[in-house]
């Protein structure tokens, strides 16, 4: 089984700045598209940013300019630094994987809330 596992959520004001980090962990040959959604309340989840293992990435028009998606293959671990964070990001933001030849995998997502 695989397990993915957030962390760095929290609390920050309009204008600050978070790291969040999810690590994969478990039976794990291949991870091809890392990714982070998220959601708000009465809202439907949405793609944020994702990564491939060959580091392309794709983000939401939303975030373009001030989210930035990385991974470190070597440790399964994808990272998400959010920059200018305005209240409108406020959401629980999940971690998503794909891996070859077993499916796609959630985490159980980070708190993020930006206070205006």
């Amino acid at each position: 089984q695989v397990q993915l596992v957030e962390s760095g959520g929290g609390l920050v004001q309009a204008g600050g700045s978070l790291r969040l980090s999810c690590a994969a962990s478990g039976t794990i040959f291949s991870i091809n598209r890392m990714g982070w959604y998220r959601q708000a309340p009465g809202k439907q989840r949405e793609l944020v940013a994702s990564v491939t293992s060959g580091g392309s990435t794709n983000y939401a028009d939303s975030v373009k300019g001030r989210l930035t998606i990385s991974r470190d293959n070597a440790k399964n671990t994808v990272y998400l630094q959010m920059n200018s964070l305005k209240p409108e990001d406020t959401a629980v933001y999940y971690c998503n994987a794909g891996i070859a030849g077993v499916g796609v995998f959630w985490g159980k997502g980070t708190q993020v809330t930006v206070s205006s």
